[in-house]
């Protein structure tokens, strides 16, 4: 996990490093390596390659493709740490739909976990005035949408391989990203081929990094760990682009990793009468 949080930060800077590039052209040009990546290694392996569960595949590559869309106009728009900490909402937003999609059951604590990590967003988006009002509703649209897709994630683990499901969100993601993107092309020059490259083979590997943590490790301690990269992100946004932030936007940062990692420490009903 923590080399799949190096490797999205790593992709996270790159993305500001191009702010030239419309967001919806690097989602474009990140969908045609995995499509491709993910399809030879689909056959190689001899996966069916369009799954089973074609409907909720193709749910999860769209709302998947909505969360990193936002994600990427967020990250060209205000600072790196305060984009991936909005994005990183997106494991309340899992829980509370899991009662609607899954139905898992909260406990009462957790809405006070929820409400503090809600309460770090409003104080970032009201001391930084770099974040105006529609980048932080993008940024929490984008986390809204992630929880959305890891959803229909746990929904289908039991039923499609892990790289089918990796293999839906370019599907999905590259004929939508085409027709935006008609309206919106810029030529990319130079270092932007490489950097665009580099993105996707960025995203590759994270993806992958974070598929093998998940299904081999204990999943509350890799998803703690996943939260390293907001560390990473506050340490590439100083050096790399002298990013520095009041004291109120650290606190707000803090309540929103406290309110999600305290968050992650609750054990569902469920899992505790598996356990039984």
């Amino acid at each position: 996990m923590l080399l799949a949080g190096i490797f999205f930060a790593m992709m996270n800077v790159s993305v500001k490093f191009v702010p030239h590039i419309p967001a919806i052209e690097i989602v474009w040009f990140r969908s045609v390596f995995s499509l491709m990546f993910t399809f030879v290694i689909l056959r190689q392996q001899g996966i069916a390659v369009f799954g089973n569960n074609k409907g909720s595949l193709v749910i999860r590559g769209i709302v998947g493709s909505i969360s990193l869309i936002l994600f990427f106009y967020t990250l060209q728009r205000i600072p790196l740490a305060s984009a991936v900490t909005m994005q990183y909402l997106s494991p309340i937003f899992t829980t509370i739909l899991g009662v609607f999609i899954l139905k898992e059951k909260v406990k009462p604590i957790q809405f006070l976990y929820f409400a503090m990590a809600f309460a770090g967003v409003l104080i970032i988006q009201g001391v930084d005035t770099r974040v105006d009002p529609l980048s932080a509703a993008m940024g929490v649209i984008s986390g809204l949408a992630a929880g959305v897709a890891y959803n229909m994630i746990r929904k289908l683990k039991t039923s499609e391989h892990p790289l089918v499901i990796v293999f839906y969100f370019p599907l999905v993601a590259l004929p939508v990203a085409s027709v935006i993107m008609y309206f919106d092309w810029v030529m990319p020059t130079g270092w932007d081929w490489l950097i665009l490259l580099w993105i996707g083979f960025c995203t590759q590997s994270a993806q992958y990094f974070m598929t093998v943590a998940y299904q081999t490790g204990n999943l509350a301690r890799v998803s703690s760990i996943s939260y390293m990269a907001v560390l990473y992100a506050l340490i590439f946004g100083f050096i790399l682009f002298g990013e520095t932030f009041p004291i109120a936007s650290y606190i707000g940062m803090a309540l929103v990793l406290a309110g999600i990692l305290l968050n992650l420490r609750v054990k569902p009903d469920a899992e505790v009468d598996a356990k039984r």
